[in-house]
């Protein structure tokens, strides 16, 4: 396009993000008008998109990183026939297709669900590595850029580190970051709160930096044509924009540059909305339209983006053909089925740590599982992600045979980054750290959860029984926070995430199963450092341990045919083996006990009430166990139940010594549970008087 029109688009562009933000009287018009021309004019000349088909697997990404500017990228949706102007009349209400914050829906072509700044940039470094994997495997048939809007409050964020340090170690030419750089945020200047000399920042880490007047479209067009090009580093492209371009009073008094235009409508801030949108050429009395040159330039970008691409499929029909085994393997990958993880055969090790039955499996993936990738934040021989790493390898600076990506210590970062691996698609990411360490993972977590992507976190040293280490490394509280995610539900009633701590090694299998069955959301599973005995089946223990796909069952019981148990306890991992040892002293005092196995809750609480009602017969005494918080289970004892825990900080001692300390023995646990009984009793009782 000609500079003029491409500038006439960006325009548009202000225009609508402007009208957008009045008319729902909320919203960030500011770095939306000030990032118009570069973003307009990597639409209409760089990005390479199939405009009717918008999951075409050689496409660009490009994600953003600061959500707030969604006005942005709906406009830019609007100028390629993505959104209609009642779409974008409809900003920030409710059941629209423009959210005030963009969510994922590639259909429209938004690539990524963005809010909390910094993630985009390791959710870009994902999809950047992802590409590199394909292309390894496959061949340039699916090369392809990653792009990235990112801005001073990403910048800011400590996770940039992390993705500066790891893209540029990489070499991911294939990865481009455009830097808004408007010199102000949301409550004052960026001069307020940083100084540093980003291009030395960046080059330092292993990038290309170039600049350009980010309001200017040739200067930004021989910055992306150099972008483009470069094959041996990733790229940052500081475009020096100015926030609120355009924006002006009623009496023609410049807003530009204005730190009030960032968060509010221009009216809002001081400035016009109106007499900006004349000013630039629009109809205030009707700003939501695409000025005709503009509308048939786009048209024209469409048609040119139609012919690459029916180019592109020529080549790939004949690549097929060339390559049969391989194009049967990529339509496989990029099916959407989750790959089928049978685990029935494989050999399993009794009474070891969980983390350890784990590595088996991820020994087992590895081999068998090619479109796995997994990651560590450098305690690989500690959560036993090693056994993953020993069947492959690391990837290097242009060497991405291997499947494992070592990100050093940097968990958020390495979220982020298995975000955007799963959002590429095709591709199954796998990391891990210590569980008291997702702490760090929160915001990943829940954006994994928002976007329903299937990586599997796996977190190992699950309780205070790591012992030595201290409090600092014991997870208290952890189980319980994640598990409020769990909590969560979509329409279809199925939970947000899925949150598993498996007893034994056996069960651990099966969660590993359930983990891939579970390929729309992500799953958390939960791991010990500590060894653990089987736990006592009856059957066979693969089959038996199985029945944990119902979230529950009963492990054992002595209860009479037709008889209420006397007791039931619930527990999961480290501590059912614990329950049943304390169940055994009951028993042999003549009580009915029954031991509940309950690696996840929330998914017990999705099962029939027939179902549940046979595992925990109502208005009985049920005692949960936990490792951590009590009211871990608080939704599931029912009645008069009692849930107990741990409602304290850890220390540094051996485990066993801390297991005697705490009341984590099978004694100290029979005891509490006879004194519940009795408490149990009373309170029936009392219940009864009332209700006479």
């Amino acid at each position: 396009m000609q500079d003029a029109l491409v500038t006439k688009a960006a325009d548009n562009v202000r225009i609508l993000s402007a009208a957008m933000v009045q008319k729902a009287k909320s919203g960030h018009p500011g770095g939306a008008m000030g990032a118009a021309d570069a973003i307009t004019l990597l639409f209409a000349e760089f990005l390479r998109f199939d405009p009717d088909d918008p999951h075409w697997m050689a496409r660009d990404r490009f994600f953003m990183d600061p959500g707030h500017m969604s006005p942005l990228l709906y406009s830019e949706l609007a100028l390629l026939g993505k959104l209609s102007m009642d779409d974008l009349k409809n900003f920030r209400q409710r059941n629209s297709k423009t959210p005030g914050h963009p969510e994922l829906d590639v259909s429209l072509g938004i690539e990524n669900s963005s809010g909390p700044l910094g993630i985009g940039h390791g959710i870009a470094l994902g999809a950047a590595i992802a590409e590199r994997f394909m292309v390894e495997r496959f061949g340039e048939i699916l090369n392809h850029k990653t792009v990235v809007l990112v801005s001073d409050g990403g910048i800011q964020e400590e996770i940039a580190y992390g993705v500066g340090r790891i893209a540029g170690h990489l070499g991911l030419s294939n990865l481009i970051f455009f830097y808004d750089a408007n010199e102000v945020q949301l409550s004052c200047k960026t001069k307020d709160v940083m100084s540093q000399d980003f291009v030395k920042q960046y080059e330092s880490w292993g990038f290309r930096v170039l600049e350009a007047d980010g309001n200017n479209i040739d200067s930004l067009r021989q910055a992306f044509t150099k972008a483009w090009k470069e094959t041996e580093k990733p790229v940052l492209v500081i475009g020096h924009t100015t926030m609120a371009k355009g924006a002006i009073a009623e009496d023609g008094t410049s807003f530009e540059g204005a730190v009030s235009t960032h968060g509010q409508p221009l009216n809002a801030a001081g400035a016009s909305t109106e007499a900006t949108i004349r000013a630039l050429g629009g109809n205030s009395e009707n700003p939501f339209e695409i000025f005709e040159d503009v509308q048939q330039a786009f048209e024209t970008r469409k048609n040119e983006l139609r012919l690459l691409v029916k180019k592109w499929k020529e080549e790939k029909t004949e690549w097929d053909k060339n390559n049969q085994e391989k194009a049967k393997t990529l339509s496989s990958w990029l099916s959407g089925k989750a790959p089928v993880v049978n685990l029935s055969s494989l050999p399993v090790k009794e009474g070891v740590a969980t983390r350890v039955t784990s590595g088996s499996v991820l020994a087992h993936l590895a081999e068998n599982v090619k479109n796995c990738i997994c990651s560590s934040a450098d305690l690989s021989n500690s959560d036993n992600t090693q056994a993953f790493l020993d069947k492959t390898g690391i990837f290097r600076p242009g060497d991405f045979s291997g499947a494992f990506v070592q990100v050093g210590v940097a968990e958020l970062t390495m979220g982020a980054i298995c975000c955007g691996i799963a959002l590429h698609g095709g591709l199954y990411p796998i990391c891990a750290t210590f569980f008291v360490f997702s702490d760090f993972m929160k915001p990943v977590l829940r954006m994994a959860a928002l976007m329903g992507l299937p990586v599997k976190f796996v977190y190992t040293h699950d309780s205070f029984r790591v012992g030595e280490d201290g409090p600092t490394h014991q997870p208290i509280e952890h189980e319980t926070q994640i598990r409020l995610l769990e909590g969560l539900k979509k329409v279809s009633g199925q939970s947000e995430m899925l949150v598993l701590r498996p007893a034994d090694a056996y069960e651990t299998v099966a969660a590993w199963e359930m983990a891939f069955e579970n390929d729309n959301s992500p799953t958390v599973l939960i791991l010990t450092r500590q060894v653990v005995k089987t736990l006592p089946y009856q059957g066979i223990a693969y089959e038996t341990a199985a029945m944990c796909r119902k979230g529950a069952y009963i492990l054992s019981d002595n209860t009479s045919a037709n008889a209420r148990p006397d007791l039931t306890f619930v527990a999961n991992g480290s501590d059912v083996l614990l329950t049943h040892d304390a169940a055994e002293i009951l028993r042999a005092e003549g009580l009915q006990v029954r031991v509940v196995s309950m690696i996840s809750p929330a998914l017990f609480l999705s099962q029939s009430e027939e179902y549940r009602k046979n595992i925990l017969v109502p208005w009985t005494p049920v005692y949960a166990q936990s490792s951590g918080l009590p009211l871990l289970f608080e939704k599931v004892v029912g009645g008069f139940g009692k849930t107990v825990g741990l409602e304290r900080f850890g220390a540094s001692a051996p485990a066993g010594i801390l297991e005697k300390e705490f009341g984590y023995t099978p004694e100290a646990v029979a005891a509490a549970a006879k004194q519940y009984l009795q408490e149990f009793k009373a309170n029936v009782e009392e219940f009864l008087k009332l209700y006479k």
